[in-house]
């Protein structure tokens, strides 16, 4: 008994001592780097964070396999400044970005700014962006331009074309849209078609995948950044056939099923190419969903508000790491961290080196390896629009700011209209302990006032540095200009 007790001992230390020589082969190499990107999808909208009326099991296999967070940020809580966050590592007003680029813009990403892309290609790294940019449409601040090998999408958002987002037909004349072009599907610099009816967004998440699994298989012997940037669950949502009326929640969960499937496509061409353990992928979202599209927009989970504001809603999202030997698997990590974290932490994971910009990314390395007592982000700011700094998260602790937004708290639109808004304001410093009400519904700056006095201190050095519109610092002593024609 005891031999085979010996024996079984024995075998199980040779299987964890390959194992360990498996993960430190694999840490040893470069990691294939694959960075999911979805558009306007809320905390609640994946099946392991809670989602109902729809199944996401392909998202949910990466967190089966990998680290799940439960307390991750994006840079702002809408596109263009989430974006530029996500690849530079600054909060997007240091930058110079605030809010959506329109196409009437001339103001895009500064060819200044290092990018993770960049970071990447002095690596070795064959690098290529799929998807929805939305970073500067002209020449100059376009993909090519800042690190990308190669690009396949759209320059800016689905809605921005000369269409209605439920019909597809063209607007009327004295419409805001009316003076926009055709959407350009572009393939690097050059536009290969456009689209002009909801039957062509319909196919976006299928062409983008195609391109994506493409982009695997042709460049599996080698190092590659793969930057996969839906333009869904932005409106109008375009599903293919493959998912119309699948789900019980209707078009938007549809539009979740085909997204959970195209994550499944990206595993399985890895996983084809025998390149999946030497992967490191990442899922998350680009800020809450559009709340007041109703049926046609995803859920918070119960957080509060949505996208383009500063409450939980907007800015807290999914994500998930797998990389094999190196996140623990099923694991839930409850640190606080932001997607500015992103740059600095893949450029240890990698060797790679930072500019000299100045950034506000932290590496979390550590974090994502799982380790005991790892370094956390000390706290998030919560800016928006014209340099608002309207809150700041440290710990479990979010003090809001007096600030003016733009409420969901009334009647939503459906089936692709949008509903009205109400401004809203507070005028008070308001506190809340997240661990208690996640929700931000029960103000305790009253019973903490040591704790709002404490927070305050970091929001004054904020607004020394980066500046807060809403007591008429414009500007902070460290900003830079956004890139202009």
């Amino acid at each position: 008994m005891k031999n085979i007790i010996y024996s079984i001992s024995f075998v199980i230390l040779c299987c964890m001592a390959i194992q360990k020589a498996d993960a430190k082969k694999r840490n040893g190499k470069s990691p294939n780097i694959v960075l999911i990107l979805i558009d306007d999808f809320g905390y609640g909208d994946v099946g392991c964070y809670g989602a109902t009326g729809f199944q996401t099991p392909n998202i949910d296999g990466l967190a089966n396999d990998g680290m799940r967070f439960t307390n991750f940020y994006a840079a702002q809580p809408v596109c263009s400044a989430s974006r530029a966050g996500l690849l530079t590592g600054c909060y997007p007003n240091r930058i110079g970005f605030h809010g959506a680029l329109m196409p009437d813009d001339k103001i895009g990403m500064n060819a200044s700014e290092y990018t993770l892309a960049e970071m990447l290609k002095e690596k070795g790294y064959v690098t290529k962006a799929v998807g929805k940019w939305h970073l500067g449409h002209y020449d100059k601040f376009m993909p090519l331009k800042h690190g990308f090998d190669e690009f396949y999408g759209l320059p800016y958002s689905n809605d921005m074309w000369p269409r209605d987002n439920v019909s597809g037909e063209k607007v009327k004349p004295k419409s805001k849209r009316a003076g926009y072009c055709e959407l350009p599907l572009m393939r690097d610099k050059k536009t290969e078609r456009h689209i002009t009816s909801m039957d062509d967004q319909a196919q976006l998440t299928t062409w983008y995948t195609e391109n994506a699994v493409s982009f695997i298989e042709k460049n599996a012997d080698q190092p590659f950044f793969l930057y996969f940037s839906h333009s869904m669950g932005h409106v109008p949502l375009g599903v293919s056939d493959k998912f119309k009326g699948k789900s019980e929640q209707g078009r938007y969960g549809d539009v979740v099923m085909e997204l959970d499937w195209s994550v499944g496509e990206i595993v399985r061409v890895l996983k084809q190419k025998g390149i999946e353990d030497n992967t490191l992928l990442i899922f998350t979202s680009d800020n809450g969903p559009w709340l007041n599209y109703g049926n046609h927009a995803g859920s918070t989970g119960g957080l509060r508000e949505g996208k383009s504001t500063s409450w939980e809603g907007g800015q807290r999202v999914p994500m998930i790491i797998k990389y094999p030997g190196y996140t623990p698997s099923g694991r839930i990590n409850n640190d606080l961290t932001c997607a500015i974290d992103i740059l600095p932490t893949l450029t240890k994971i990698v060797g790679g080196q930072l500019s000299d910009n100045k950034i506000d990314g932290i590496d979390v390395s550590e974090m994502w390896q799982g380790k005991v007592n790892a370094k956390e982000r000390d706290h998030v700011l919560f800016y928006y629009g014209d340099n608002f700094l309207n809150g700041i998260r440290k710990g479990n602790w979010k003090l809001v700011l007096p600030h003016e937004w733009k409420s969901y708290e009334t009647k939503p639109g459906r089936n692709g209209k949008n509903g009205r808004r109400i401004s809203k304001q507070i005028n008070e410093l308001e506190l809340y302990d997240l661990t208690r009400d996640p929700s931000e519904r029960y103000n305790v700056a009253k019973l903490y006032p040591k704790k709002v006095k404490e927070l305050m201190i970091d929001v004054e050095k904020a607004r020394q540095e980066l500046g807060d519109s809403n007591v008429g610092i414009d500007r902070g002593s460290n900003n830079r200009e956004i890139g202009k024609l």
